[in-house]
């Protein structure tokens, strides 16, 4: 049985820089970005604040999905966001159930 599987997108305040990355638990991985733990791209560059993700049957979607993101412009990166999250709100609320 395969594990479920999320890719996301991070960014800072000011939401100037994106971070995408992929996992088998989007609350646990975005509670250690926020805490600053497991990363070090985060503490660099602030990014703790979820403004996508996508949900897969898989985790070997999702990894497929993360490269598919990645290796795109950083104009498909923000249309995503924007059509996922026009007012680019904190996320993270929603997927624990806090909102």
């Amino acid at each position: 049985m395969s594990k479920r599987g999320f890719v996301y997108i991070l960014t800072n305040k000011s939401n100037k820089v994106l971070y995408t990355g992929v996992t088998s638990d989007l609350i646990k991985r975005i509670y250690s970005h926020k805490n600053k733990s497991d990363s070090k791209f985060t503490p660099k560059y602030k990014t703790t604040k979820l403004v996508y993700y996508e949900i897969f049957d898989d985790i070997y979607h999702a990894i497929q999905r993360e490269k598919q993101i990645k290796a795109g412009s950083r104009d498909k990166k923000l249309k995503l966001i924007e059509n996922f999250n026009p007012n680019w709100i904190d996320l993270y609320d929603r997927i624990t159930g806090q909102d």
